[in-house]
Order: C-alpha cells, then structure tokens, then sequence
C-alpha cells in the first residue's frame, strides 16, 4: 500500500521525519495484518476488535500522560521554544493507534484484506493531517476520494505519494498534481477520466476533445499543461539541490482512451489498454525504501505550503503550565 506523505496544504507528521516514519508505517502495518488474518483464520476476530475498542481507549489515556508530562517539562523551560527542543524525541513517540474495528464480518481471507486497507486508508489520512501537537482541518471529500484510494491502495508500501500538494513558488501558492516517488524515479501524474469508454483527441492546443458515443463531444483542459507545470516544479527542486532521481511523467485514463498521433515522447500516455500492464509494472518494484528517494521526499516537503493549528488539548496543558509557573 502506497505511503501518502502529503495531501494539500494539511500537516503531515511525515514532515516532521521522512526518514523515520515510513518505515514506521510499513512495520506497524504488517504487524497489524498479521495480528488480524491469524485472529480470523482462529475465529477470534470479534474479539481481536472488542480488544481494539480498549485500546484505543488506552491509547487516548496515554496522551493524556504526555501532556501532563510536558506540562510540568514546561514549567522547569524559560520559553515555550526551548521546551519543543528538549521534548521534541519524547512528542514524537505518540502512540500509534492502527487498530482493526469490525464493521461488517468478513466471509473470506479476501473480503477480509479489503476492509483491513479501508482502515490503513483512513489511518494514513489521519497520518497526514495530525501530528501529536498541531492539527489539520481536513476535508470530508477525501475520506470518498476514489482516485486517493486508488494510488494508495494498488501500489506497494515503497511507494511514496503527494496528492495534489500545495507548493510555494516564489512565495506564491500553487497546487499540483499527484507525485510518486518510487526507489528509482518520480512520477509526475495527472488523471483524465470521464464516462466509460470515452476517446480524448490530443493536441497542442489548450484545449483536448472529448468524444463520448451517447454524450457526444466536449472541451476539456490540456491535461499537459498540469503535468508539465509539476514535473518543471519537482526538477528544479531537484537540481537545486543535487538531487539525481529521474522525474518521468504521464497521462492516465483507466476507463477511457487517448488518441494522440503527435504526442510528445517525454510523457508515458496510460489509457485503458495499457493501464493494467503499466500498473503491474510499477507495482513489480520489489527494492525497499532508498535513502536517495526519502532525500528528495524531504525536499518536496520542504517547499511545500502548510497550514494547521495547534490542538485545543496542547493549548489547555500550555495554558495551564503558564499559569503555574506564575503561581510559584
């Protein structure tokens, strides 16, 4: 399962350390894959989730127990930076809380393995919204996002994704397409979809064609331009900073198909008739988790836009802390 490192604007405790955290994800994610199939082939899944429901209650006790800690680390600090510094290992360790919550009961190891990727889904979106001090207000939209689900879902753990990501060039804000970054290369991605079965006639014109035999034709937006526009963004990043992983670049549509005699021989075009072959092509990457691959994970982070809030619980115990400190 693709690892999503960035969703908009929203934080993301992978910015906090790439180096770490996916690792971190494909470990927890295995142990708790194990932990579920040996609990529903033992008959024991109920209760595998009645344990879940306490422990997530444990795990909600427990950040409790870091506040309360940093509340008192604050008051022996002079300024609440220099307490985020000396804290900062011990705040990292939140517990991590993948646990398998059972909604409907699974009649086979397969329906089974489907309903354990829904709950990662919705932990990676938590994931890349949260760390254990600040908060993203994320959009319900992506909770149903097909298209996140997709990348997330059909591709392996060493995998790490950007979906549609807010950079910062020069210093204005400017929304991107989907970036993949594989052991060996980036993908830059944009998706051209529509009613099945669809023909979209390329150009290099602003405009494509998009031909439907019962909706007839419409106009729809170049999809080069977006793709052209990231992939220009992710190369200078990557000059800039010596970065040699090779930025590729296509065009998919998985229900429809794309007629472009003249199309440009930088950019992969992955329509319906090859998307299945292309896809087990990426997905057949068997080489773990490159240090060059999380170096330039680190610096698409790095230029990208965030914007959170620090959570309601963080401000209380600081709030708290600064009113004992002036109590003594």
């Amino acid at each position: 399962m693709g690892q999503l490192i960035k969703l908009q604007d929203y934080i993301s405790r992978y910015e906090q350390d790439i180096y770490r955290y996916p690792a971190q994800f494909v470990r927890l994610k295995k142990q708790q894959w194990t932990k579920v199939k040996a609990a529903f082939l033992a008959g024991e899944l109920e209760t595998l989730a009645e344990s879940a429901v306490k422990e997530e209650e444990y795990i909600a006790l427990e950040k409790d127990t870091v506040f309360t800690k940093m509340k008192k680390i604050f008051k022996r600090q002079e300024t609440f930076t220099e307490t985020l510094e000396s804290t900062e290992v011990s705040t990292n360790e939140e517990p991590l809380d993948l646990s398998f919550a059972l909604s409907s009961k699974p009649e086979t190891v397969e329906e089974l393995k489907r309903s354990f990727l829904n709950q990662v889904f919705r932990f990676q979106l938590k994931w890349v919204s949260s760390t254990i001090r600040e908060k993203s207000y994320i959009d319900q939209v992506y909770f149903f996002d097909e298209k996140l689900k997709f990348f997330l879902q059909r591709f392996p753990d060493n995998f790490l994704i950007l979906y549609k990501p807010i950079f910062l060039v020069k210093n204005a804000p400017i929304e991107l397409e989907i970036i993949i970054l594989s052991p060996t290369e980036t993908w830059c991605i944009t998706i051209l979809e529509g009613e099945e079965n669809a023909a979209f006639i390329g150009s290099k014109e602003r405009f494509w064609v998009k031909r439907h035999h019962v909706y007839g034709d419409k106009k729809v937006l170049n999809p080069l331009l977006s793709v052209n526009r990231t992939a220009a963004v992710v190369t200078k990043i990557y000059s800039s900073l010596g970065i040699e992983l090779p930025v590729k670049k296509a065009i998919i549509s998985r229900n429809g198909y794309i007629d472009y005699p003249s199309a440009p021989h930088d950019t992969m075009f992955v329509d319906k008739k090859i998307h299945q072959s292309w896809l087990e092509r990426m997905r057949s990457t068997s080489s773990p988790l490159k240090h060059n691959q999380l170096k330039a994970a680190q610096a698409l982070l790095d230029y990208c836009q965030t914007t959170y809030s620090h959570r309601l619980e963080w401000d209380k115990e600081i709030e708290d802390g600064s009113k004992g400190e002036n109590r003594e």
